[in-house]
C-alpha cells in the first residue's frame, strides 16, 4: 500500500536529516499531525503558539540546516507568519506545512471555523506565500514531484518553503513511485553556467593580482550554503586579513590568525578595524554582507563601492561588472588554487576580551556582565543573543574558537530570541546553548520555557532585567511610558512553568553574577539567570543621530543638523 500524501511528505522532509516538528496541532492539521505522531524518525515539539514555533524552526534550521513547522489553516499559519517571515529574511530554509479545510468544503463554498465566513478559501495564501520562496498546494497526484521542486527551490534560494495539504487529500495515498533517502547534504542546489565560471575567475584572479592589502567580509549565506570549509581552505592559502560584520560573527573563528575584528562602521571593535577594511584597496566581500542600518552603525561605513568586490550567493559583482548564474561555492573552490598570497597587515588595536571591569558588591551593569560573559564560553559552546540592545553589547566580544553565534540582526524581531534558543538547543549534538535576552524581549516568548522543561533541553538564560524596552530607549528620547514593563519576578518564572529542576538565581551585584555563572556551569540541569541592569545606563541618540536611523527632518533643517 503507498503511503498517504501526509506519511509521504513526513517522511521526506526527515530523508533531508530533520528530526523533530515544531508547531501546534489543529483540526484542519490532524491527518499531519498524526503523521507525525506516528513517525519513528520525528518528534512533535508542541510549542506554546505558533510565533514561538516559527523561532524554535528558525534557530533548529540554523544548526541543521532545514527545520519543518506544522500549523493549522488560517489562524495557525497567520500566527507563525511573523517567525517564517524572519526565517527568509536570514536565509533559512524552514518547510512550513499547513492541513487545509477539506476539497469538499472548499468546493461547496461551506462556512466554516478559521475562515471569514464568505465561502471564500485562498485569501490566507498568498500572506504565506509571501514568507516563502516557493509554495505548493499537493495532492496524491503531484505529491512526489511537487515536493521535490519545492526542496530543490528552498534549499536553491536558502529561504522557507509554504505547503498546504487539504485535510482530505492528506489521507489519500500517493500517485507515483515515491523519493527516498537523499539528504540534504546530497542536494545540488544550483549549477554554474560554466562560461561565466570562468570568466568571473579571471576577473577576480585580475583583481587580487592587482592588490596589494586586500581585505575580505564573510557573510552568514557562507554558514548558510555549507561553505565555512571551502572559505576557510581560501583564507588559509592566500593569507588574507578578514573582518566580519555583527550579522556574521563567528562564521569563521574569531581566533583564525588572520581575523582582525568585528567591522560596523564607526562602531567597529576594536577600532582598529575600520581602518584596515576602508583604507584596503580591495575589499572582497564573500557571501554578500548586508550593509543595513544596525549592521553598520547606522549607516556609518566608509568603504568605497569601487573597491568593492562581492562573491555573492549566485553572482559577482563589482562596479558595472556583473557575473550572473556563478555559484559561490565554485568561485571559492576555483579561487583557492591560484590566490595569490598576502601578508595581512597588523591589528592596530590588538585583539583580547573585554576588560574585567567591577568586583564585589559593586552593582551590575552591561560593563561588568558582558566581559563575564565572554569568559565563561568555551569551545563548543553556541550563544544566542536577542534583538535591541543585548546585540549591541555583544557584537564587541571576541568570541573564543569553537563557539557559535546566532542572532537575528535584519529582521530584528524582539522576543525571537528565547524560542530559538530552544530550537538551537535541540539541534546540537554536544555543547551549551547559552541565551541572552532584554526583559523586554523576554516577555514576549518566556512562555516557552514550560516547553524547554517538558522537553528536557538545559540551556543558560541570562535575562538581563532593567525594567524597561532598552533599544527603544536609546533609539528616542527618554520619558515614555510606552518603553516601561510590567515588573517580573524573573527568578520565579521557570518554576511556575513547571521547569522544576533548573538553578534559578537573580544577581544584582558583581561578585553574586560570579557565583551564578559558577553554579550554573557545575549544574546538571539548564540554569536562568536574572541580572540586574541599571535602567538609565544607556544614553538615547542625539537628535543627529537618530535622523540619520528615520530620516524625518527636513534636509538641510537644523533639527536635520543638531
Amino acid at each position: 500500500m503507498p503511503p498517504t500524501v501526509a506519511d509521504y511528505v513526513l517522511a521526506r522532509l526527515a530523508d533531508l536529516g530533520i528530526d523533530r516538528v515544531f508547531g501546534v496541532p489543529g483540526d484542519y492539521a490532524f491527518p499531519c499531525d498524526d503523521a507525525i505522531d506516528a513517525s519513528e524518525r520525528l518528534a512533535w515539539i508542541l510549542c506554546a503558539n505558533e510565533l514561538n514555533a516559527a523561532y524554535a524552526a528558525d534557530g533548529y534550521a540554523r544548526i541543521k540546516g532545514a527545520a519543518i513547522l506544522s500549523t493549522t489553516y488560517g489562524v495557525g499559519e497567520l500566527s507563525a507568519l511573523n517567525g517564517v517571515m524572519g526565517a527568509k529574511a536570514q536565509r533559512l530554509p524552514v518547510f512550513h506545512l499547513v492541513g487545509g479545510p477539506s476539497t469538499r468544503i472548499q468546493r461547496q463554498r461551506l462556512s466554516t471555523h478559521h475562515t471569514l465566513g464568505d465561502g471564500v478559501f485562498g485569501n490566507f495564501q498568498a500572506l504565506s506565500a509571501a514568507a516563502a520562496c516557493v509554495s505548493a498546494e499537493l495532492t496524491p497526484d503531484n505529491v512526489v514531484d511537487e515536493l521535490e521542486r519545492v526542496i530543490r527551490e528552498a534549499f536553491r534560494l536558502s529561504a522557507p518553503a509554504y505547503i498546504t495539504v487539504p485535510m482530505d487529500l492528506a489521507k489519500m495515498p500517493i500517485v507515483g513511485s515515491p523519493v527516498t533517502g537523499v539528504h540534504l547534504s546530497s542536494i545540488k542546489r544550483s549549477a554554474s553556467s560554466e562560461q561565466e565560471l570562468a570568466a568571473a575567475l579571471a576577473f577576480v584572479l585580475e583583481q587580487l593580482r592587482a592588490a596589494q592589502h586586500p581585505v575580505a567580509l564573510s557573510s552568514q549565506l557562507v554558514a548558510r550554503y555549507g561553505l565555512v570549509e571551502p572559505l576557510l581552505a581560501f583564507l588559509d592559502r592566500s593569507g588574507m586579513a578578514f573582518a566580519v560584520t555583527p550579522m556574521d560573527k563567528a562564521v569563521v573563528s574569531e581566533a583564525h590568525p588572520n581575523y582582525r575584528g568585528c567591522y560596523s562602521g564607526q562602531g567597529s571593535s576594536p577600532v582598529g578595524v575600520q581602518q584596515i577594511v576602508e583604507e584596503a584597496d580591495l575589499i572582497l566581500d564573500i557571501g554578500g554582507v548586508l550593509f543595513e542600518d544596525f549592521n553598520t552603525s547606522l549607516w556609518s561605513q566608509g568603504i568605497d563601492p569601487r573597491r568593492l568586490l562581492t562573491l555573492g550567493d549566485r553572482f559577482v559583482r563589482m562596479g558595472e561588472t556583473i557575473f550572473a548564474n556563478v555559484m559561490l561555492r565554485d568561485m571559492l573552490t576555483g579561487l583557492t588554487p591560484v590566490t595569490p598570497q598576502f601578508s595581512p597587515p597588523s591589528p592596530a588595536t590588538a585583539l583580547a576580551p573585554l576588560p574585567l571591569l567591577g568586583s564585589g558588591d559593586e552593582m551590575l551593569s552591561s560593563a561588568s556582565f558582558y566581559p563575564r560573559l565572554q569568559r565563561m564560553l568555551r569551545g563548543g559552546d553556541c550563544l544566542v543573543i536577542e534583538t535591541g540592545t543585548c546585540m549591541m553589547h555583544a557584537a564587541g566580544m571576541l568570541l573564543p574558537d569553537g563557539v557559535g553565534y546566532e542572532s537575528q540582526t535584519l529582521w530584528g524581531s524582539i522576543g525571537w530570541a528565547t524560542p530559538a534558543a530552544m530550537g538551537v538547543c535541540m539541534a546540537r549534538h554536544g555543547g551549551r546553548t547559552i541565551l541572552v535576552t532584554g526583559d523586554g524581549a523576554h516577555q514576549l516568548t518566556a512562555n516557552e520555557l514550560g516547553v524547554m522543561g517538558r522537553y528536557g533541553i538545559a540551556p543558560i538564560i541570562f535575562v538581563l532585567n532593567n525594567g524597561i524596552y532598552g533599544a527603544e530607549d536609546v533609539l528616542n528620547a527618554r520619558g515614555h511610558t510606552y518603553d516601561d514593563l510590567a515588573a517580573w519576578n524573573y527568578h520565579q518564572v521557570p518554576s511556575a512553568m513547571g521547569c522544576d529542576h533548573w538553578l534559578t538565581v537573580k544577581a544584582a551585584t558583581v561578585a553574586e553574577l560570579e557565583r551564578a555563572i559558577a553554579d550554573a556551569q557545575s549544574h546538571a540541569d539548564a540554569a536562568y539567570i536574572e541580572v540586574m541592569i541599571p535602567r538609565l545606563e544607556s544614553e538615547p541618540l542625539p537628535p543627529a543621530l537618530q535622523d540619520r536611523v528615520y530620516k524625518t527632518a527636513t534636509p538641510g533643517s537644523v533639527s536635520a543638523v543638531a
